[in-house]
């Protein structure tokens, strides 16, 4: 047993102290005690938090190191003190080494490495339950550790320990993890995604030339993310959109705008694109954070984690997402050193009993069975008109809306999704020059995401991390293992086999959240996007078996009619939806996500008397063209719908 560290009276004063943030005051911890040194070492990151002395009182810092720069960090704790007893030694078995509290899935890997070079062991620490007290602690003992962010504001907030339970935690490390907390060591590990800050990065780098977060995030500020996003106003223009009651700014499909630029990468600012990236990820956490929320009943969602970093424009994405998602019934808040959380809850355990022989498989494998549950055997020969509905409808273009439908002819849009096919083609197109869905297709089928993306072996080593179920194999972060800004060091297979790994299991995941926040048993998707594209739909059932455990029934409604599994058709009329394609044509089109950009469109007074009769002259004869195009559409689906009637006839 150690000492502990006393919290009492905990504050934080002053400003920021560079990368690490504000020192934590802990005006009743003995200062002139020896220094205490917790590490978080995840996937790309090193994060240490320790104890030192401001004149008569002790304090807690914060630094961090990127894991390849492993050395340096072992440098820093030399020249910083840092090597005292830190409160534990181990027993004579181990020679009287000391004793380093350390959490994440590198205090596995490289354990090795702090015994060689610094002469100390690592008590490793569950990763989950240490940013879990890291983040308690802060809620509880420090005051104005949490605030929110939105419209430029930002505000602190108190909440009282009697009233902090439960609540959601959205730590967004390399990927991103999502768990509900009931109390002091009381949580459970919902659910995550394998796209997270590692994905941000690795795609930051390819297609900026970025070599640190920070000078990604950089450039993001100085970026319009209007230059590559496909907006509901590139779609239908302003005066369809006042008409059907749609804001012209709502993000349809991140990056849509590339598929029909005959731009080259070369030929964008990497400003903009940053800002298209940060974008499209911030906005999906939000969503699924979003969705999770809803699904438990949780109204307070805390965002946490080192891809955060206190960046203005990545707070206030998330929290007008999570705004605009939930009506104003959540509020995203975030917390001071947010990246550290883990590290804190490592030094918060000084003084705990030590466990010498701890290892990942023996940390707790009560969770370890992540195979499917088997498909209801019923589902597949029960598909008549009567018990078809309800369903979810997924239509996946450039964007993914999704579409209750409760029988024929009564249907509503749940929501959408700006991470869609449009998304994929159109970074596809940047990283590896392909010039059609096919091509792109065609490479992935080559390719190997594993050469980018990263894993949880990756992290945790050959064992996985058991205690939450995550084998070894799974998807940590997509493109998190980009270690190199130069496209050229990359295979265009590779990069096209993570980006259809990437968007098709986040599509899937979205569509079971929404199915199941719904109570929807089935499935299906449809869009030109996915039909008739086998490894596409593959992705997708995949990801689908894997989030419902087989309780979610997936299948796919194509342009020759809807293939069941014993081989029957079903047209769009029997499926109720054939009123869809005519008067539901722009409500269908993404409407996925909000924007936050800085070009407001203007309120419809003032637009009128700006080049009023031009504008209007150019929106009726756009519209005539589009209303061809439409009935040419719909003519097409008409004679496509008499052919399966015929079919079944």
């Amino acid at each position: 047993m150690g000492r502990r560290i006393d919290l009492s009276g905990a504050e934080i004063r002053g400003g920021d102290h560079g990368d690490g943030g504000p020192p934590i005051f802990l005006p009743r911890h003995t200062a002139a005690a020896s220094p205490l040194l917790a590490l978080d070492i995840g996937g790309t990151l090193v994060k240490l938090v320790y104890t030192a002395t401001c004149g008569a009182e002790a304090e807690l810092r914060f630094a961090k190191f990127e894991r390849r720069r492993l050395d340096d960090c072992f440098s820093f704790i030399r020249a910083q003190g840092l090597l005292g007893c830190n409160g534990t030694t181990l027993g004579s078995s181990k020679e009287s080494m000391g004793l380093l509290k350390a959490t994440g899935g590198g205090s596995y890997k490289f354990g090795d490495d702090f015994r060689e070079k610094l002469g100390v062991s690592l008590d490793k620490l569950d990763e989950m339950d240490s940013v879990v007290s890291g983040a308690n602690f802060l809620l509880e003992n420090v005051p104005g550790a949490a605030f929110t962010y939105m419209n430029g504001k930002r505000n602190s907030i108190d909440i009282s320990p009697d009233n902090l339970f439960p609540y959601l935690l959205v730590n967004i490390g390399s990927g991103v993890s999502i768990l509900k907390v009931t109390g002091n060591k009381k949580f459970e590990r919902v659910t995550g995604t394998h796209i997270g800050g590692g994905t941000m990065f690795g795609l930051g780098k390819l297609l900026t030339g970025c070599n640190s977060y920070d000078e990604f995030l950089q450039l993001s500020q100085k970026g319009d993310n209007f230059v590559l996003d496909l907006i509901v106003k590139d779609i239908c223009g302003e005066l369809v959109c006042q008409k059907q009651g749609l804001s012209t700014s709502t993000l349809a499909s991140s990056f849509g705008k590339v598929i029909t630029s005959m731009k080259k990468l070369t030929d964008y600012r990497p400003e903009d694109i940053a800002s298209t990236l940060l974008s499209a990820f911030t906005y999906n956490i939000a969503q699924i954070s979003f969705l999770v929320a809803s699904l438990l009943g949780l109204r307070r969602v805390f965002f946490g984690g080192s891809y955060i970093r206190g960046h203005k424009s990545t707070m206030e994405n998330i929290s007008y997402a999570l705004d605009f998602w939930s009506q104003s019934q959540m509020q995203a808040a975030f917390l001071q050193h947010e990246g550290y959380l883990g590290a804190i809850g490592a030094l918060m355990s000084y003084g705990d009993p030590i466990d010498e022989n701890l290892t990942l498989k023996e940390s707790n494998e009560k969770n370890t069975n992540e195979t499917a549950a088997p498909t209801d055997p019923t589902a597949a020969d029960e598909h008549n008109d009567s018990n078809i509905f309800p369903y979810l409808l997924v239509n996946i273009g450039s964007g993914v809306s999704m579409i209750e439908v409760i029988g024929k002819g009564k249907f509503e849009r749940i929501i959408g999704s700006h991470l869609g096919g449009g998304t994929i083609l159109g970074l596809a197109r940047l990283l590896t020059g392909c010039s059609s869905y096919e091509e792109f297709l065609e490479l992935s089928q080559r390719g190997n995401n594993l050469a980018v993306d990263l894993t949880v072996g990756d992290i945790y080593g050959e064992n996985g991390y058991p205690k939450i179920g995550l084998p070894a194999s799974t998807t940590a972060a997509s493109f998190g293992k980009v270690n190199s800004s130069k496209l050229s060091d990359y295979k265009a297979e590779d990069l096209a086999a993570a980006l259809l790994n990437s968007f098709t299991y986040n599509i899937g995941q979205i569509a079971y959240f929404v199915a199941n926040l719904s109570g929807l048993k089935r499935i299906f998707f449809r869009g030109a996007y996915v039909c008739g594209h086998e490894k596409t739909m593959d992705k997708i059932s995949r990801s689908l078996k894997y989030w419902s455990k087989g309780e979610v029934q997936t299948t796919f409604l194509c342009h020759e009619g809807f293939l069941g599994t014993l081989g029957a058709f079903w047209s769009y009329e029997n499926m109720g939806i054939d009123g869809l394609e005519s008067h539901e044509v722009i409500r269908e089109v993404l409407l996925g996500a909000p924007y936050t950009g800085n070009f407001p469109s203007l309120p419809l007074t003032q637009e009128q008397d700006i080049e009023e009769n031009t504008t209007v002259e150019a929106e009726v004869e756009r519209l005539r063209h589009e209303n061809a195009v439409l009935k040419s559409e719909l003519e097409w689906l008409r004679r496509e719908n008499a052919e399966l009637k015929a079919k079944l006839s």
